[in-house]
């Protein structure tokens, strides 16, 4: 434990000096509740009582920042100490209670403090600057092998606090995603349903109206049919976009002609259908203007409320394709190892991330017979999604990826392209190291290919880079045969 400028410490104690506020009885007895020293002979324990030097903080004082050297090893005997990052997301990195060692240790390659530490509940420590772990682990050499078990349990707790921290990202990430993606189809159908309820009142009323006007049966008849003719053309000829401004205005004319009210109401529909105005001719010969007001209204109702239904239909199934795609990229409610179509994996997870491909092109070359794999289908979504993760980080979300899975041989080969800036070549053989990213502080955490490395040699596959400008490629091989995978 080191102290910032501003705190109150005893760091200027000599450490070999007699002064201390706490009796050597006192301190040995505390140091044998410290569990890392457990089994120490009594003379070991009076060794480091003697050269350490005593530290008493208060809650709320600040030990270190992020950043600042570590030089020293502390023995906590007593409070709580919390170490969080600065930059970035506030993560904790490391609690230290009562009873651990912590700091700079002897053997470790630490320099500097990964985040800022201050304390929690009043904390009673002894320090060992680092000029004397040579002397401590002559005197006491059990010391050794205790400080490397700290180690490695420092660097097991790192790592899982750091994955959890990548895996919490990634989700956010993926809720994210698909919130941008759901809102677009959940607002078009909600505006869709509003709109249908109120086309419905409006299309209640003209169906009173046409029974109003007492049409005799032929007549009647005739606008059936009528009606039905214009469908059929609609539905086999849709209009051309640039016609339909000509349409509509060819139709304001013609029933502003006819003495037809509200045109603004029934000319756009009509249009939308492709109608010309001398189709109308037909209604023009048996009705009179009022008449025609109220059939042609009707009419215009009934294809805004179809319209709409299509639009809610349109909006429910791409709210349903979404879901059907998390449950397939999750593989939610099936047995951890499945059969896997690469293929569609890659595309599940490309809906994922389909808010980040507006200005993306995407390019798919796939065998037409590809075999499918035995594999943890969750797990091998994650690396697609790491990778495709990786190419539009490198793309900044505009450019092209390529996409391309074929048999190699006894394997299965997927290639994820990008024409991005390139990876320098003396970083291509640091980027499967974890937490080694090349991202803004806060942007990553640098286990993301880490993790695909991992679980593509869970399923006794290879992962591998080739990249110069304007071409970077991560390359993975499946085996085939999954046998011997488990």
């Amino acid at each position: 434990m080191t102290t910032s400028s501003t705190t109150p410490t005893l760091d200027s104690a000599d450490p070999h000096s007699s002064q201390r506020r706490t009796p050597i009885p006192e301190i040995i007895e505390a140091l044998k509740r410290v569990a890392p020293l457990h089994g120490m002979e009594p003379w070991e324990l009076e060794w480091l009582a003697t050269h350490g030097t005593e530290r008493m903080e208060p809650a709320g004082t600040t030990l270190f920042h992020e950043g600042h050297p570590a030089s020293k090893m502390s023995i906590i005997l007593k409070g709580e100490i919390h170490v969080r990052r600065e930059r970035g997301a506030p993560t904790g990195l490391f609690i230290g209670r009562a009873g651990q060692i912590t700091g700079l240790l002897p053997f470790s390659r630490m320099k500097s403090h990964g985040g800022h530490g201050f304390v929690v509940a009043d904390a009673w420590a002894l320090d060992f600057d680092r000029e004397i772990f040579p002397e401590m682990l002559r005197a006491v050499p059990s010391m050794g092998q205790r400080c490397v078990s700290v180690l490695l349990d420092r660097v097991r707790e790192v790592t899982r606090l750091e994955q959890q921290s990548e895996k919490l990202n990634a989700l956010g990430k993926l809720a994210g995603n698909l919130a941008h993606e759901m809102n677009n189809p959940a607002s078009a159908a909600q505006r869709a349903a509003s709109g249908l309820l109120d086309e419905l009142r409006v299309y209640g009323q003209q169906k009173f109206r046409l029974g109003g006007l007492c049409l005799d049966e032929q007549h009647l008849l005739k606008v059936r049919n009528w009606q039905e003719s214009i469908r059929e053309r609609a539905s086999t000829a849709a209009p051309l976009s640039s016609q339909h401004a000509a349409l509509e205005d060819g139709l304001q004319t013609w029933l502003r002609s006819h003495g037809v009210e509200e045109t603004w109401k029934i000319a756009p529909e009509l249009a939308e259908l492709g109608v010309k105005a001398e189709q109308l001719d037909p209604l023009g010969e048996f009705l009179n203007a009022g008449s025609l007001t109220v059939v042609l209204s009707q009419f215009a109702s009934s294809v805004r409320a179809e319209r709409i239904a299509e639009a809610m239909l349109d909006s429910t199934s791409r709210i349903f394709d979404l879901i059907r795609a998390i449950k397939d990229y999750s593989y939610m409610d099936q047995a951890p190892i499945q059969e896997i179509d690469v293929r569609l994996g890659l595309e599940n997870t490309l809906t994922m991330l389909q808010s980040r491909l507006t200005h993306v092109e995407i390019e798919r070359s796939y065998d037409a017979e590809l075999p499918l794999i035995s594999a943890y289908g969750s797990e091998l979504n994650q690396v697609w999604m790491a990778l495709l993760e990786n190419a539009l980080d490198a793309i900044a979300d505009r450019g092209k990826i390529t996409l391309r899975v074929q048999v190699s041989g006894d394997m299965l080969l997927i290639e994820v392209w990008d024409n991005g800036p390139g990876i320098p070549a003396e970083l291509q053989d640091r980027i499967f190291e974890p937490f080694f990213t090349t991202k803004a502080p806060g942007l990553g955490l640098g286990l993301g290919l880490d993790t695909a490395l991992r679980t593509i040699r869970r399923h006794r596959g290879y992962i591998s880079v080739k990249s110069q400008p304007g071409a970077t490629c991560f390359q993975v091989r499946l085996p085939i045969d999954q046998l011997q995978a488990y």
